[in-house]
């Protein structure tokens, strides 16, 4: 008996060990000052381009929005996951029930760390883990631009979790795992400035990966399979590899700058479901940055369909 108490005593005390590093490693790790940009002279200007590149109005506008009412941030738009359904949330200016009231550091964090301002962690579904690669200088540009935005009345509808993914707490395990800010491809020194930008564009703000790349069983990117194409982690169907080794790769750059455009393939077939979506965000872009992006597509490695 004596033998058996010390089994239980130790086991228990190994439990609680477990417990307090679990709890210790989980914990949100906000950005450290230095790390956080600064708004200066014509941030507003620039924060646009970094808001159509980075698709803000694909998921916080109201569903279904055209025109001037794609840049009302009230939210609303349900992803609907093996993991539950999430809701996009209001980031207007609104003071309460937007964004307006928050700092820069909190929206650096929010953008960058997926922590909001009261610390909790915020669900993969808002792709905080590309925007991670994203630039300080971007971000502020960014946060400065978003002030502009009307402000709107309402609050989106609370996410649809269920045990155990509504312990958001278990979310800091997660990150350690599958977040990275380095980027994924690796470029060398000889690589043109466009190829550079449009990695730049396309693993960060762009958050490209987050839909062409397939997922593990706990929702995480597989990264040796880059852009290789997915299931669609919304609804049915499947997410196109646009690596060389898919349905893209017999395009020219040209003919993907301009799909990125238009929404036009070289076979004058459109560009439908959430893509479609896309393409209105990166219509907004200078023609530079869409041909950076296919630069940089076009170069990828030649991987078969990640998708089944």
């Amino acid at each position: 008996m004596p033998f058996m108490r010390k089994l239980i005593a130790g086991a228990i005390v190994l439990a609680a060990l477990g417990a307090i590093v679990g709890w210790v490693l989980s914990a949100p790790r906000p950005l450290e000052e230095a790390e956080i940009g600064a708004v200066s002279d014509g941030a507003e200007t620039r924060g646009e381009r970094v808001f159509w590149a980075g698709g803000c109005a694909s998921c916080h506008a109201a569903p279904k929005a055209e025109g001037e009412a794609r840049l009302k941030m009230v939210g609303g738009l349900e992803l609907e996951t093996p993991f539950g359904t999430f809701v996009a949330p209001n980031i207007s200016s609104h003071e309460t029930d937007g964004i307006g009231a928050w700092s820069l550091g909190e929206f650096a964090n929010a953008m960058q760390r997926g922590v909001s301002p009261d610390g909790a962690h915020y669900y993969p579904a808002f792709p905080y883990t590309s925007y991670a690669r994203m630039e300080p200088a971007d971000i502020a540009d960014l946060y400065a631009f978003m002030k502009t935005l009307p402000p709107v009345e309402g609050k989106a509808p609370p996410h649809q979790v269920s045990f155990p993914f509504n312990i958001r707490r278990g979310l800091g395990l997660w990150k350690l795992l599958y977040t990275r800010d380095a980027p994924v491809v690796e470029v060398g020194p000889e690589t043109s400035d466009a190829v550079v930008l449009g990695r730049y564009l396309v693993e960060g703000p762009g958050h490209c990966g987050e839909c062409h790349t397939p997922r593990d069983m706990f929702g995480g990117t597989q990264y040796n399979a880059w852009l290789s194409g997915a299931s669609a982690a919304t609804g049915e169907g499947t997410i196109p590899n646009i690596t060389p080794g898919g349905d893209v790769g017999g395009w020219s750059e040209d003919e993907i700058a301009e799909y990125l455009n238009s929404g036009f393939t070289p076979d004058f077939d459109s560009a439908g479901g959430e893509m479609a979506s896309v393409i209105k965000n990166l219509a907004n872009l200078e023609p530079g940055d869409r041909g950076a992006i296919a630069a940089y597509l076009k170069q990828l490695p030649s991987l078969p369909d990640g998708h089944p």
